[in-house]
């Protein structure tokens, strides 16, 4: 079965929707998710404007301004709950390993 698109979220889709919370161009994305995951995420400028593309077509961010070649983009009401559900998943994903580990840890 194929996946639906933004059903979940990779690293990089979720941190720079997380960082397009305020309003900034991509090299400041790319910039904030560095500095946001402490080097342990990097979105690199070809992954980087395909989501922007993506995430354009899919009305989950807007463009805000245009400076020559840069651009900048914010969040959309689309793309929060976008946020919000993967938040969501990944809470549920965390609450399912700490019931796994308290059952192994009582039966040990």
């Amino acid at each position: 079965m194929a996946r639906i698109k933004f059903q979940t979220l990779t690293e990089q889709m979720f941190y720079t929707l997380l960082c397009l919370r305020q309003e900034c161009c991509g090299t400041d994305v790319m910039e904030r998710v560095r500095q946001l995951t402490s080097g342990r995420v990097s979105v690199g400028p070809g992954t980087l404007y395909s989501l922007l593309d993506s995430f354009l077509q899919a009305g989950m961010i807007r463009e805000t301004r245009v400076e020559g070649r840069k651009r900048s983009y914010l969040i959309t009401e689309e793309g929060r709950k976008a946020l919000e559900e993967e938040y969501r998943r990944l809470q549920i994903l965390t609450a399912d390993y700490e019931s796994c580990m308290d059952e192994r840890r009582t039966i040990e």
